[in-house]
C-alpha cells in the first residue's frame, strides 16, 4: 500500500473524529492502531477513490470499493456500532457488543459487551432486523447485564 496523501490523511482525521463523537465511541486506546487505521484508510481514498476499510483482505478492493458494506464507517458499524478493527470502541477499550447477532463472530469473541451511550450511533438500526436480529434482543441483553452489575456487591 502506498503511503498517502496529506489531503486524504486530513480527510480521514476530520471525518474518523466526527464519527466518533457522532456514534459515542472512542478510538482504540492504543494510538498506534488509530493511526494504522486512518493511514489505510487515506490510502484507499488515494487509490480507489473511498475509504475502503483496511481491515480486510480483499481478493478485488476496485470491486469492494463498489460496494457499500465495507466503507468506513461499514455496515457493521452502522448497525449494530460494532467495529471490528476494534477502531471504535468504549472507553475501556473494549468493542460495543451488545446489538450483535447471538451467532455473530465478535459476539462469542468478546461475550455481551454494552453501550454505554445507546442514544448514539446506529444510523442503519432499521437494517438489524434483516440481519437475523430481534429489535427487542438489545433491551433484554441491557437488562440482564444490568441486574448482574446491581447484585454485585
Amino acid at each position: 500500500m502506498s503511503e498517502p496523501s496529506t489531503e486524504s490523511l486530513d480527510k480521514m482525521w476530520k471525518f474518523v473524529k466526527g464519527f466518533a463523537e457522532k456514534s459515542g465511541t472512542i478510538f482504540h486506546p492504543n494510538r498506534a492502531v488509530t493511526e494504522a487505521v486512518v493511514n489505510g484508510l487515506a490510502a484507499h481514498v488515494d487509490d480507489l477513490g473511498k475509504p475502503l476499510c483496511p481491515g480486510n483482505f480483499y481478493t478485488d478492493k476496485q470491486a469492494k470499493a463498489k460496494l457499500r458494506r465495507w466503507i468506513c464507517a461499514c455496515d457493521e458499524m452502522q448497525i449494530y456500532k460494532y467495529c471490528h478493527c476494534l477502531w471504535f470502541v468504549r472507553e475501556d477499550g473494549m468493542p460495543i457488543t451488545e446489538y450483535l447477532p447471538d451467532d455473530h463472530e465478535g459476539r462469542q469473541a468478546y461475550g455481551l459487551i454494552t453501550d454505554p451511550t445507546p442514544d448514539k450511533g446506529r444510523a442503519f438500526r432499521h437494517k438489524a432486523s434483516r440481519h437475523g436480529q430481534l429489535s427487542a434482543e438489545p433491551d433484554k441483553a441491557r437488562a440482564m447485564v444490568e441486574s448482574k452489575q446491581a447484585s454485585t456487591p
